[in-house]
């Protein structure tokens, strides 16, 4: 099923589930970018609500599960006033959805929303060091076992290439809407080899001839790249 298709098969679910506590439901992210082609890409999607109670949720829990059973996260379930008030706690996703969004129901809930761009800064580098340990944690389980290892690695990769996206925002570039521009941008701003994130793209999107050679070696390059990103951003903390 084509995305538009989908999105609005979920939106009459979701008015289903829902009727007028529904207030606003937005697509964000790179699947909301112009002339957007990534057939690879998560849809992302915030939902919002009057107010989120259990019987929001349990009205709800069906629609989230065929939602998220298509490949997709699962929505963002936030009430009215929760978006209003939590800019400064979800920092990445709100400043994603400032500048990359679509209103598929209702009320555009983001338009006049703030960032502050020192919670945005340490947001962006606390997901890198948090995601940069856990992947650590889980890639010390499959170093025996090559194929869980790199299937770790091109699980990961969209995650770090998002927050690349995003520290390239915060050294005041503008940041390509395709995955693998951000990472020559990344690569061209900071003098840094970035290969490794290339070829598991290549490994995720099937492209003929990846190859990622000894996954045990792409693995402790890509985990230099991403330890070289977040030294960046920590650079950037008095920007």
């Amino acid at each position: 099923m084509a995305g538009n298709e989908l999105l609005q098969e979920l939106i009459a679910k979701l008015e289903h589930a829902f009727s007028d506590r529904l207030v606003s439901v937005i697509l964000y992210g790179s699947a909301a970018s112009p002339g957007h082609t990534d057939r690879y890409s998560d849809l992302n999607v915030l939902c919002v609500l009057k107010q989120v109670m259990p019987r929001e949720l349990m009205e709800g829990e069906p629609v989230l599960h065929w939602w998220r059973d298509k490949g997709h996260p699962w929505p963002l379930l936030m009430s009215e006033e929760e978006v209003y008030s939590s800019a400064d706690s979800f920092p990445i996703e709100f400043h994603d959805m400032k500048e990359r969004r679509r209103v598929l129901y209702g009320l555009d809930v983001i338009a006049d929303l703030q960032v502050d761009s020192r919670n945005y800064r340490a947001q962006v580098e606390h997901e890198l060091r948090s995601k940069l340990l856990r992947l650590r944690h889980q890639g010390a389980s499959q170093l025996s076992h090559p194929a869980g290892l790199l299937a770790l690695c091109v699980d990961s990769v969209t995650t770090f290439c998002v927050l690349g996206r995003h520290a390239l925002e915060l050294a005041g570039q503008k940041p390509k809407s395709d995955r693998r521009a951000v990472v020559r941008q990344l690569a061209e701003l900071m003098q840094a080899d970035m290969k490794p994130f290339e070829i598991l793209l290549d490994i995720r999107e099937d492209r003929p001839g990846a190859d990622p050679g000894d996954p045990g070696e792409l693995f402790a390059q890509y985990l230099v790249c991403i330890s070289r990103l977040i030294a960046f951003v920590d650079g950037l903390a008095f920007v």
